[in-house]
């Protein structure tokens, strides 16, 4: 019986990379069923995905691939797809992203599991369990955000979960928990040009008459709302819209945004490189 794994990979461009990926495939019995790579001349690093079907075990493409990799000084993951990836997501008194998501997962148009969600207010938990999925109230406490990271933290041990979605989830993380998980925490934030932050966002582009309104997708890093971009989405609105109009209109761009970047996470088609993401499709 066939396995599906994904095979993503980054090093330094060099002639010869695909001919060494597919011959070692090749030789394994391995049907690719999509092959996407991109040289970046810039930084002189190139980045890979292949998906393949073969009759043998993960670990023993991993320790025959680990050869292939020393010698090109790669960075690389092979995923089997049968694994699904636990997500954890947290959200705060706006609930449209989780929402969003947790159908999704329900009807199956994400690859993961909806493993647990976490709030700082108890709005959400009968939405949760609507979906068959266990709801964590932790509370943040007048100086209390340590212990409540730590509650998460050992959360996240303990349900085994491989990245975490804040869908509008409404606390800055601390340096020290995005530095626990790198490149393991989805975030989604409302982006305008110009940019508003602080208090009602959509109320100031109103009164400032933008004609653009749009949502971030990004990995979250201790520099708050700067971490490497996944995905973004884009609106255009007029001076016959209402505050009220820009805030649903916005809801609707979050959660699709949202979801498309965490799908690409859990489809592993994303790569970093430095401070930007290679994306296939």
């Amino acid at each position: 019986m066939t396995s599906q794994f994904v095979l993503t990979l980054s090093c330094p461009d060099r002639l010869g990379i695909v001919y060494a990926v597919s011959g070692f495939l090749t030789r394994r019995d391995a049907n690719i069923e999509d092959s996407q790579q991109f040289s970046e001349h810039g930084s002189g690093r190139f980045f890979m995905r292949v998906e393949f079907r073969t009759e043998h075990a993960r670990d023993e493409l991993a320790v025959g691939f680990a050869e292939i990799a020393r010698e090109y000084d790669m960075d690389w993951q092979l995923t089997d797809r049968a694994v699904k990836p636990r997500v954890l997501i947290m959200a705060s008194k706006q609930g449209h992203c989780l929402n969003d998501l947790l159908y999704r997962f329900r009807i199956g148009a994400l690859h993961g599991e909806a493993a647990a969600v976490v709030s700082n207010h108890p709005d959400w938990a009968d939405l949760a369990a609507s979906s068959g999925v266990p709801f964590h109230h932790l509370a943040v406490g007048p100086g209390g955000k340590p212990a409540q990271e730590q509650e998460v933290l050992d959360l996240i041990e303990a349900e085994n979960i491989d990245v975490v979605v804040l869908a509008r989830y409404m606390q800055i993380l601390s340096p020290e928990f995005c530095a626990k998980l790198p490149g393991r925490i989805i975030n989604i934030h409302h982006s305008f040009l110009p940019s508003f932050k602080g208090a009602r966002p959509y109320h100031q582009a109103h009164a400032r008459g933008v004609k653009l309104i749009g949502a971030t997708c990004h990995y979250v890093t201790s520099d708050l709302d700067e971490g490497p971009i996944i995905d973004q989405e884009v609106a255009r609105v007029d001076h016959a819209m209402t505050p009220e109009d820009f805030v649903s209109a916005g809801r609707d761009l979050e959660s699709t945004c949202l979801a498309r970047g965490l799908a690409a996470h859990l489809d592993q088609r994303i790569l970093l490189n430095g401070h930007s993401t290679v994306v296939f499709r």
